[in-house]
């Protein structure tokens, strides 16, 4: 069993950039990214939680819960990455299963998350977890330099 842990402090969030580079690399460095947090927390309850070995983070996830008219309560996974070299070792299916078990002790009627159509093995490891394809999502930049997804 993998130990869980919330990152809560400003040294915790930028000692997971190393691993979220990897999602979003994007993101331009450290700053950036306990920027980011910083807002998404503040204006939408995002959650960041993560996974070490050997003292070190090696697997992250994103989540907020929200509610929509279509669902109900749900948790959406913003993010989930765990670092190549750790990949097929429990480390991101333990944070799906906690964030999963977050979800119904909130009362969730859903568990969502979006996957960019290029991430194969990715959602064979959704798949496997017993998620589904339920939608398309469609997406349109505003600016000039649009965020992966």
């Amino acid at each position: 069993m993998h130990d869980i842990r919330h990152a809560r402090s400003e040294l915790d969030i930028t000692r997971l950039y190393p691993v979220m580079r990897e999602l979003r690399p994007h993101i331009a460095n450290e700053a950036e990214f306990l920027e980011r947090v910083r807002r998404q927390r503040q204006n939408h309850g995002y959650e960041l939680v993560y996974v070490e070995d050997a003292g070190l983070p090696v697997a992250a996830a994103g989540y907020r819960f929200t509610e929509y008219l279509y669902s109900g309560p749900i948790l959406y996974v913003d993010d989930l990455i765990c670092l190549e070299s750790h990949r097929g070792k429990g480390f991101a299916e333990a944070l799906m299963r906690f964030m999963e078990a977050e979800a119904k002790a909130k009362g969730c009627t859903q568990f969502h998350l979006d996957s960019g159509t290029h991430r194969l093995r990715a959602h064979h490891f959704y798949f496997r977890l017993g998620l589904s394809i339920t939608s398309f999502h469609f997406a349109k930049p505003l600016n000039e330099s649009p965020s992966p997804p």
